[in-house]
This record gives C-alpha cells, sequence and structure tokens, in this order.
C-alpha cells in the first residue's frame, strides 16, 4: 500500500520539481503527537489526515499543472477504509507499540505525526515522542469522556513542556453529534488542565471515520463554529524558538583530532549563539577561551545558533572532553551534584531509592541514586502521595545524587540540559525518564574535605592492607559463624578488623528499616557507607548480610578503591539453609507469618564472579574460615 504523503510527493515531483522544492523550502514544519487511550481513534484520525491532504494536494495540483494526468494520477487513489485498515493493522501486528512517525504536507505547512500507543504499559512510548512535539493532539473518545490514560498523557504532557494541545473529542457520529456531550467532556477536561497547568487547549469535535472536522466544517455540527482540526494544524502559531534568543550552551559530544594540527569540539547547540571570536567557558572546570573556529563539513560559518551541530576550534589549548559544557563566558550554567526531579518511572521492576543507577544528561552519564521520594502524583485526583518506591508508569517527586558534579538548567528552560534518562546498571535498559526542577542547597554548601592521613596511611600504621570482606547468602547458609571465625583468625595474628553483622546493624543504625525490597536497599546502603568509611580508617571489615541483590552488592564494591572489596558468597543450597533453620525464620515464611523472606517470596541473586565461593556443603566453618584468610593475606588458593 502506498503511503499517502509519499505519492503526493511523487506526484509534484513529476509534475514540476522545481515548484516542489521551492514550495516545500518556503514551508513551516509542525511536528505533532496524537495520544490519548486505547481504541479512541488515533489510527483513523491519522489516515483521515493522509488521505484528506491528498485530496487537497490533488486540488492544488490541477491548478499547477494542466496535463497532470499524464504522471499518473488514475489508478493510484488511495482508498480511505483500506489505509485507515493499514494503519490498524500496525497496531494489531505490535510495529506502533513503539513510536511510529507520519510524514505529510499541505499547501501551508509542513508535518511530522507522531503516533504512540495508547495502552497505560507503553506511558513509556509516548514519553518518547512526545519530548521533540510542539503540539499534543489529545483524543477522547465522546462515549467514554475522559479517562485515567488521557489525564496520564496530558500530565506528562505538561511536563514535557508542550504549550499548545487539542483536545479532538473523537467519534461524534456515535453520540448523535450532541452538543451537549461535546460540552460536559470539555468542562471536564477543562477542570483537569487548569490543575495542571495547561493554559492553551482547542477543543474540537471530530468524527476521524466520518471526516467531520478534520479538513473543513462539518454540516453535522451545525452549533460549533471553531476551526477544523487541520485548519487549526496549518495555522497555530507555535512559540518561538527562545532557546536561540539565549545565552550559549553546547554540550560537548566528542573531542575531534583528525591531526595534531586540529583540536575540535563537536556537539549540538542547545542554545543560544557564536561566532568566532565570542568568549566561552568550559564547564564544570571553568576555565576560559575564545572561539577561533566554527567548522562544518560545509566550510567554516560566520556564526552558529541553536539546533545546529558544529565543531568549535579555541584559541587555547584548555581541558575540554565529552560531557562537558560550552557556555558563554558571561552567562555560566549551575554545576550540582543533588537534584529535585520529577521522576516517570518506566520498567515493570519498581524504583528503588538507594540503588545505584546510570543517569545520562546531555553528554554526561554519571552515576545516581535516589536518596528520597518525596511524593508521588496520583493522576486523577492530582493528591501528592507518600511512598518510598514507584511503580510502571507512577510519577513522582525525587531527590536525586550523582558521584560528580555536572553542568545543568531546569528543564523548564532547557530540555536538552535539563532532561535526563535513568538507565539499570545491570540491563543496559532505560528504567526512567526526568526533568530537573532545581539544584539542592546543601549540594553548594557541602564540599568533600581534602584530608592529609589517607587511608593507605591509616593501614600502612596497622601493617595491613585495608579490605571488605563482603559475606552474602542465604538466611542460614552460614555468614555470620564464617566471618566470625575469620575476625578471630585475624585477631589471633595481630590484624585490627571489625565484623558488621546484619542482624546487630538492625538493632541500631537500621533499625528504622523493614525487609521489603526498598527497605533492603536502604540498608545495604547505609552499612556500604560505614564499611566504607572504616576501610577508609585502615581496617579490615567484614560484613555478614544477605545483601539479595547484584546492584546493591555492585554500588558497595564502587565506594571501594580498586581491589579493596572482596565478594564472599557462602553458597549453600535453598534446602540445605532451610534444613538448619537455627532461628525457624524458614518455616515461618512457609506458613505466611513472615513476608518477603529472601528465597521464599523474595528473590536472591546470586553473586556471578566472586572473589571466593565457599561451598558449605563441601567445607566446614573453619575450612572456609582458614581459605578465606589465607586469601585475604595474600596466600590465595583455588575454591575447595
Amino acid at each position: 500500500m502506498a503511503d499517502a504523503s509519499s505519492y503526493v510527493a511523487d506526484t509534484l515531483i513529476g509534475a514540476d520539481i522545481d515548484a516542489y522544492l521551492e514550495r516545500h523550502r518556503r514551508k513551516s514544519m509542525l511536528r505533532f503527537i496524537t495520544c490519548g487511550s486505547v481504541d479512541d481513534g488515533k489510527s483513523t484520525l491519522i489516515g483521515r489526515l493522509l488521505y484528506d491532504s491528498k485530496q487537497i494536494f490533488e486540488d492544488q495540483l490541477a491548478s499547477l499543472e494542466a496535463d497532470s494526468k499524464r504522471v499518473g494520477t488514475q489508478g493510484q487513489e488511495i482508498d480511505f477504509a483500506l489505509l485507515v485498515d493499514g494503519l490498524a493493522a500496525e497496531r494489531e501486528q505490535g510495529i506502533t507499540i513503539d513510536v511510529a512517525y507520519r510524514f505529510f504536507a499541505t499547501e501551508k505547512r509542513k508535518f511530522i505525526v507522531v503516533d504512540t500507543p495508547g495502552h497505560e504499559q507503553y506511558t513509556r512510548n509516548m514519553v518518547t515522542g512526545a519530548s521533540t512535539a510542539d503540539l499534543a493532539v489529545i483524543l477522547i473518545d465522546a462515549r467514554k469522556g475522559v479517562l485515567t490514560q488521557t489525564r496520564r498523557h496530558s500530565y506528562l504532557v505538561k511536563l514535557i513542556g508542550i504549550r499548545h494541545v487539542v483536545l479532538a473529542v473523537n467519534k461524534m457520529d456515535l453520540v448523535g453529534y450532541d452538543q451537549a456531550v461535546f460540552d460536559a467532556i470539555v468542562a471536564d477536561y477543562a477542570a483537569f488542565a487548569a490543575g495542571i497547568g495547561i493554559t492553551a487547549v482547542t477543543n474540537i469535535p471530530i468524527s476521524g471515520f466520518k471526516g467531520d472536522n478534520i479538513t473543513g466544517p462539518s454540516p453535522n455540527t451545525p452549533w460549533y463554529d471553531g476551526p477544523a482540526l487541520l485548519d487549526h494544524l496549518e495555522t497555530v502559531e507555535i512559540d518561538v524558538d527562545r532557546r536561540a534568543a539565549g545565552p550559549l550552551r553546547m554540550p560537548v559530544q566528542w573531542v575531534n583530532r583528525p591531526n595534531l594540527d586540529f583540536r575540535g569540539f563537536s556537539g549540538m547547540i542547545a542554545g543560544g549563539g557564536i561566532a568566532p571570536g565570542d568568549a566561552v567557558r568550559v564547564l564544570p572546570s571553568g576555565k576560559t577561551s575564545r572561539v577561533e573556529r566554527i567548522v562544518t563539513l560545509d566550510g567554516d560559518l560566520p556564526r552558529a545558533v541553536a539546533g545546529q551541530s558544529v565543531t568549535l576550534t579555541l584559541t587555547d589549548e584548555i581541558d575540554c572532553s565529552r560531557g562537558d559544557v560550552i557556555v558563554a563566558a558571561d552567562s555560566p550554567l549551575e554545576a550540582a551534584d543533588q537534584f529535585e526531579a520529577t521522576l516517570v518511572w518506566m520498567a515493570d521492576e519498581p524504583m528503588l531509592p538507594g540503588r545505584s543507577y546510570l543517569l545520562k544528561i546531555g553528554t554526561v552519564t554519571a552515576a545516581a541514586t535516589i536518596t528520597d521520594q518525596k511524593y508521588q502524583i496520583d493522576v486523577n485526583t492530582l493528591e501528592q502521595r507518600p511512598g518510598r518506591t514507584l511503580g510502571l508508569n507512577a510519577i513522582g517527586v525525587c531527590n536525586i545524587s550523582l558521584d560528580r558534579r555536572v553542568p545543568f538548567a531546569p528543564y523548564e528552560e532547557s530540555p536538552e540540559l535539563g532532561g535526563f534518562i535513568l538507565i539499570d546498571r545491570m540491563t543496559n535498559a532505560t528504567v526512567g525518564a526526568g526533568m530537573i526542577r532545581f539544584a539542592l542547597r546543601r549540594s553548594q554548601n557541602v564540599h568533600w574535605q581534602s584530608i592529609d592521613i589517607d587511608r593507605d596511611a591509616h593501614a600502612r600504621q596497622k601493617n595491613q592492607v585495608a579490605r571488605l570482606l563482603w559475606f552474602t547468602g542465604l538466611s542460614g547458609a552460614g555468614k555470620s559463624t564464617i566471618a566470625n571465625l575469620v575476625e578471630k583468625r585475624l585477631h589471633a595474628l595481630g590484624k585490627h578488623s571489625f565484623l558488621l553483622d546484619g542482624d546487630n546493624v538492625r538493632h541500631g543504625l537500621n533499625r528504622d528499616l523493614g525487609f521489603t525490597d526498598a527497605d533492603r536497599v536502604e540498608n545495604i546502603r547505609r552499612v556500604g557507607e560505614v564499611a566504607r568509611l572504616m576501610t577508609d580508617a585502615g581496617l579490615i571489615v567484614l560484613t555478614a548480610f544477605i545483601s539479595p541483590f547484584r546492584a546493591e552488592r555492585d554500588m558497595v564494591r564502587a565506594m571501594i578503591p580498586d581491589g579493596g572489596f572482596i565478594e564472599i558468597h557462602v553458597d549453600t543450597p535453598l534446602e540445605e539453609a532451610e534444613r538448619r533453620d537455627v532461628k525457624g525464620l524458614y518455616a515461618k515464611a512457609r506458613s505466611g507469618a513472615l513476608e518477603n523472606f529472601t528465597g521464599i517470596d523474595s528473590p536472591y541473586e546470586a553473586p556471578e564472579k566472586p572473589e571466593i565461593r565457599i561451598d558449605t556443603t563441601r567445607l566446614s566453618p573453619e575450612e572456609a574460615a582458614e581459605l578465606i584468610v589465607e586469601r585475604v593475606l595474600g596466600v590465595w588458593a583455588p575454591d575447595l
């Protein structure tokens, strides 16, 4: 099946290529997203726009080229029903479960339609599509009214910064074109929109299938005197790009050095403009220089503005690398490592405060931890609900901490420098998208204090190498027993050590934590921070915790200098651990009296490559302790 837009382009090109190119060159571009709930008619509406825009072009073509018949317009009719069926078939086949893009044009404007699925589980795809849109067409089935997904998509549209919204009340033919139905839906939506700050809404009663109020006024709605949908899309005045009027902002994507005589910094200008001779500052280092050249494949430019990809050369040899941001020298960005942000969660696995993720903002990738979820937003009532985690498609406001300071701008000022994604460290899957609201004040007030007596100095004083021995395994595996024997052996050898036991820590430091996944993550984060401080004191630290998640064990590993973290998997089969059950915990878990118990109704993720693996079905606790001591003190032996 031919696409309507490609058919129109082919026809015009065949008739008069010069006229076609000239007309296209002068047209503005509107990128809009269609969204809403399931089965509200998005595919039908897009099919109608493509079909009717093709008809409009045929009329224009007749006046453009009198003998247009010779280019083969006959026999190339695109049947509307066939077009809609094709779009629907794509959705049924899963093609538009992801974001789909459609292209068409009219006499006045070129369009990119971002078609997103309405299913709740694919809300993340809607966020992706909306991130670059100028306008949102939010469809509502006239028979169903405003639904939860309508509210969720509208809230996301506002968060992402789309300022123009069309409320298309679809399927009016199925309610007899009843004005009262339309008015009630408009009133309901207006109340919600006002609550979230959407002010520019154009309400249009339509029928995508029948074509009412799509390209022209419909006789079936004499009570409606507003614009047809296509008329509005052709004439809506998109906000002037404020980025071009602001100060220079260019994230460095890569350093371009093809030879020793050339060193350029490449990236897309996110804001403002630049010309040779302008003073610039590189963040976060703060080094300054001036622009020498603006280099492109087509030659040097006298000036570049927001939206252009360029390579800048500077008059000075200053340190600048991928992830840095080049800004106007007299208008620097703020840099911080802690933020308050709005977060949209996109993964089936819930967000867990304290877990380490990767955060990508601009061209920077940093380790990130959600330190506090302030509240979750109910998209139906706009109520701010407490809660420590976020589930799939949930929206919340959180505090986020990074492992480094990064240049940023609030999302409202710069989506490029204020929007970010969160990535799972284990799977590399995108799990969340966020918008920075502001930097936390403490990020400016709290700085790392350099000290002269460091970790190595403390350890040399004790005549040892600081280590963190991290014992992990199922409850009842023998972690505490073996760790205690190891510390006794170290003490006898004159080593300075300390044992942090899971049960003991929960009597004090972590007495406020339960056993949910979120609490387990926070439990390990706190223990990791304490263990890091103790190894900084030069101690050999032993910890005996179930620590069921690889992500948290990796988080603690990242806190310790290379070689200082020794993961010890006390490997005991579940059946054997349950047989021992010295505390009676497995019996309680099996009876339902103890929830979230590792190995029963909460997962244990065994280490994939531990430094030491102890098979307790083959080794006694004493043999295991001796093996570990030998390895820690430098006498390495194979697994026993």
